[in-house]
């Protein structure tokens, strides 16, 4: 079957050819910026309140598109990292003193994440039906780009934290309503929870994982590029409540293992 700029592989996923070799094997273009960027912040080659390259400077710089380049500085934005001044630029703040591991899962993350859930699960139930209806052409293309970049970084073995986030902001962005957008900017890093789900390192149990994370994925972007608004809302719900039932269910194992380690 064939969708707009893509096509359903046999493995349920949306790919979008040009897209999947960008980001097969090195990360994507996106991943590269933020993390060439970010790591000259930690390393102090720009201080708190230096202004960061213009967008076509750092496009230029790192030969990407401006759209990479916005993605890049919008994960560094969640980050804490820089924030944008309007008609000003972007500057970096001051880093957090807070460092974390997504490996070293603990009661208060969770606690964090469960939190989150619940208030974006209604937020985010809106902001899909919304985007079914209120979507344009270019906007849709978009979803079905960042649709196609996790699934491409499922296929590569890379973290699909990244390509998580820009797919929920792209589903944001097509409500057409800032308020959408502005929502998952504000919470930063908790808008897509760091907890590890699976147990263990195995990298089949990880990759299982991500792989149906995918497929909750594909179900709202159908969903949405159909103009099913009903359909749209169920997808989302199910994937943000499948989340929380995730997330709840690793706390019980988290709390029967101490409890037997007593």
């Amino acid at each position: 079957m064939v969708n707009q700029g893509g096509v359903v592989s046999a493995k349920g996923g949306v790919v979008v050819t040009q897209v999947k070799d960008k980001v097969k094997g090195a990360g994507t273009l996106v991943s590269h910026v933020s993390d060439v960027l970010r790591q000259a912040i930690l390393n102090g080659e720009y201080a708190p309140g230096d202004k960061l390259p213009s967008e076509a400077q750092l496009t230029e710089a790192h030969g990407v598109s401006r759209t990479v380049v916005r993605e890049a500085i919008a994960f560094l934005r969640y980050e804490g990292l820089v924030e944008a001044r309007q008609g000003a630029g972007v500057f970096v703040m001051e880093p957090s003193r807070l460092s974390f591991s997504p490996r070293n899962t603990n009661r208060a993350r969770l606690s964090s994440d469960l939190e989150v859930l619940e208030i974006r699960t209604p937020i985010e139930i809106e902001a899909a039906g919304l985007a079914a209806q209120r979507r344009s052409p270019a906007q849709e293309e978009q979803i079905y780009d960042h649709h196609a970049m996790l699934f491409a970084c499922i296929e590569a073995g890379n973290s699909i934290r990244e390509a998580d986030l820009a797919l929920h902001l792209a589903i944001a962005d097509a409500t057409n309503n800032p308020l959408f957008r502005q929502y998952l900017e504000t919470h930063g890093n908790a808008a897509i929870p760091q907890s590890k789900i699976v147990n263990g390192n195995k990298a089949e149990a990880e990759t299982a994982y991500r792989r149906l994370i995918h497929q909750e994925h594909e179900k709202i972007v159908l969903a949405i590029s159909n103009g099913d608004e009903e359909a749209a809302r169920n997808a989302m719900r199910d994937h943000l409540k499948g989340s929380q039932i995730r997330h709840r269910s690793l706390l019980r194992e988290e709390h029967l293992g101490r409890s037997i380690g007593q």
